[in-house]
């Protein structure tokens, strides 16, 4: 036998030094629910190594992670074996519309159609990101559970699934209808609202805080205790069949998951029947168009041949169907080195460690500054200068570090940023810096007298949200506080243009622009002032609730703590803040010299009473007849309700237009009402 060459050998070596840490991450994120790498660098490792067994077929081990999924049974879980293999998708490497045209190719190509065949018929759906499961029905009664564990094996974790409310213990129809075996496979993820929720509950417990909703969702499923697994709010959706006795299973993929519905399984409307490539690319813009303002995490969408016939004939290639892509959408994680980290103060005082990053390309943008959140977290994760570092953005989500990795860090690790650990002084104006009682957050005490806080309430004073002042950005907000021209909100409406133009860079006809912005300010609502007031805890939804309930400023200054825990959803902390904040004679000295400068609105009357639509929450879809979005939208908040932006069991009412897209279907799935414009006009004028 002859001697392997150097080239050979050194291949050997890299494609030893890939299993391992791909075998490693993989124990890291799928056994213990604690992944130290974003889900694009290990996409990266596993198709380097796939190259390389694909270049050297020589090197190719029954082992390695190309060749089965990674996982193992966790202590304390019986062991199921799986009576058809969990088996995982093949992930389409190019983000971009052409990964959708490359997948419809291979199938053509491996079905040897002809250029002028039909297009091939799709089902696609969305990419969820959560835990895979299994669920097993015997004569439609739920009898076993388990999850994916290396696709051959899994973890036993029935009576932790059976706490999932959405997972039905029994399928809908006659006993002697429902298949003598049926499993049924989907994955166990937890909403976006649910976690923020849950973490809000662990925060005023003062226990530890949830990093994301996938691991949330895995390491709940995974207790060995299923009472805490009842505490944590875990969903389910269904998207593909296991072992099936006793079924004519549809002839499609989308029909079956219809059947599955039917069944009285969850299963996501967010799903279409797609032509060949032009319906893949057109489905994959419109999910990542959406994906931000989806009640989940999806990381994105799933291809499947959508004719189960044709689906044989493609079969299997190693551990993956040829007959089904993943395709993702850019990577919202990222590796990245941290190069140092600065202290931030924000409008209301509050420090936070900013990492400052070498530039990388996550979540649609180039990101080189990533919040730390807090002296804490910054102590939790570990990281220093001098560490690669995991970088997270989601849609308009401020940049996080999520975490550092834990081994490779290239350079020396460097101590963390002098006296950040324990901050006295504000390192903008040196004012004495405190924290909060029974918080995590320092806070600088020095208030408008402190340049960063000042600059911080007048951008959110002059906000499209708030007083929608046109012209006044962050460079012209640094000159007016640099240059010493601005101390106060109210001295806003005392600049003229003769001292504008003495500003840098800035012109008489922008100068003017400004004055006149201020001056149309001027005519706002109530609502609008008061979450311009920038008081600590009141957010839009909130000022709008403590508008229609005092109708004005005067007897909202006067309101006792008593008194504003009678407004919806104002709690002790928010009635606290708002009385603290009247409480200072300088607040109500600002709110004079503005009303004074002319600022002014429609007084209202109080909501002493029931509204039509209190309490009760709608969410908008499609074109209405004669109202804007905004306009129905500011309709309903003004008779007492709320808008939603997503469908779910909570929502009320839905009030549907032309055109109205996946929350019509979800509204019908869940059996909520569905209104007109005519019938959300008949809601609002109805007797309370």
């Amino acid at each position: 036998m002859s001697e392997p060459t150097a080239d050979l050998q050194a291949a050997a070596a890299q494609a030893a030094e890939l299993r391992a840490q791909l075998q490693h991450h993989a124990h890291l994120y799928y056994v213990l629910d604690a992944p130290a790498l974003p889900d694009a660098e290990y996409d990266r490792l596993f198709q380097q190594l796939q190259a390389l067994e694909a270049a050297h077929p020589e090197l190719l081990t029954p082992d390695s992670p190309t060749q089965r999924i990674i996982g193992r049974v966790l202590d304390g879980f019986a062991p199921v074996r799986h009576a058809v293999a969990m088996l995982s998708i093949r992930t389409e490497t190019d983000t971009t519309a052409a990964g959708a045209t490359a997948f419809d190719e291979r199938v053509r190509r491996e079905l040897a159609l002809p250029p002028e065949a039909s297009p091939v018929e799709y089902n696609a759906e969305l990419k969820f990101d959560g835990l895979a499961i299994n669920l097993r029905y015997e004569h439609g009664v739920l009898v076993q559970a388990a999850t994916r564990g290396d696709g051959e094996t899994g973890e036993d974790v029935t009576q932790n699934i059976r706490t999932i409310g959405q997972v039905p213990l029994r399928l809908l129809g006659a006993a002697d209808t429902l298949p003598p075996v049926l499993e049924v496979r989907g994955e166990v993820y937890m909403r976006r609202d649910d976690f923020e929720r849950l973490n809000e509950r662990q925060r005023e417990k003062g226990e530890k805080t949830y990093i994301n909703p996938r691991n949330t969702a895995a390491g709940a499923v995974r207790q060995l205790d299923p009472a805490i697994t009842a505490q944590r709010p875990l969903s389910f959706f269904a998207y593909g069949l296991g072992e099936v006795q006793g079924w004519n299973r549809p002839a499609t993929h989308s029909a079956t998951l219809d059947a599955l519905a039917a069944f009285g399984i969850p299963v996501c409307a967010d799903r279409a029947v797609a032509l060949g490539a032009e319906g893949l690319v057109a489905f994959h813009a419109a999910m990542g168009a959406q994906r931000d303002a989806l009640p989940f995490d999806i990381d994105g969408v799933v291809y499947k041949v959508n004719s189960v016939e044709l689906q044989q004939r493609l079969g299997f290639v190693t551990r993956e169907p040829r007959w089904a892509v993943a395709h993702k959408y850019p990577a919202q994680e990222q590796l990245t080195r941290l190069n140092g980290i600065d202290i931030q103060v924000g409008r209301t005082g509050k420090l936070t460690p900013v990492a400052k990053l070498e530039p990388v390309f996550v979540g649609g943008t180039t990101v080189s500054n990533a919040t730390l959140h807090n002296v804490f977290e910054l102590r939790r994760k570990g990281v220093r200068v001098g560490d690669t570092v995991i970088v997270r953005r989601a849609g308009d989500v401020i940049p996080e570090v999520v975490g550092r990795v834990m081994e490779g860090a290239p350079g020396p690790r460097m101590p963390y940023v002098p006296n950040f650990r324990q901050p006295r002084a504000c390192p903008v104006c040196g004012s004495r810096v405190l924290r909060e009682r029974g918080g995590m957050d320092h806070r600088c005490t020095g208030g408008l007298f402190c340049a960063a806080q000042r600059k911080q309430a007048l951008l959110h004073f002059a906000g499209r949200r708030a007083m929608d002042v046109e012209g006044l950005g962050d460079k012209l907000v640094d000159q007016l506080v640099d240059g010493g021209l601005i101390r106060t909100l109210p001295e806003l409406y005392k600049l003229g243009v003769a001292k504008l133009i003495e500003l840098e860079r800035l012109g008489e006809k922008s100068a003017a622009n400004l004055v006149a912005g201020l001056e149309k300010s001027k005519q706002t609502t109530f609502a609008r002032f008061l979450y311009a007031l920038g008081i600590r805890h009141v957010g839009e939804t909130t000022a709008k609730d403590l508008a229609r309930h005092f109708g004005g400023i005067d007897r909202l200054m006067a309101a006792s703590v008593d008194e504003l825990l009678q407004v919806n959803d104002v709690g002790p902390v928010v009635a606290q803040s708002i009385r603290a904040f009247f409480d200072q004679p300088h607040n109500v000295e600002v709110v004079e010299q503005l009303r004074a400068a002319g600022i002014h609105w429609p007084e209202q009357a109080a909501a002493l009473g029931p509204q039509p639509l209190a309490g009760k929450t709608l969410v908008l879809t499609g074109t209405l007849p004669t109202l804007s979005r905004d306009e129905a939208k500011a309709l309903i908040e003004a008779a007492g309700g709320k808008v939603s932006g997503s469908v779910s069991k909570k929502t009320n009412y839905v009030v549907a237009g032309e055109e109205a897209g996946s929350k019509l279907d979800k509204a019908r799935e869940l059996g909520v009402p569905v209104l007109d414009e005519a019938g959300l006009q008949a809601l609002l004028h109805a007797e309370a």
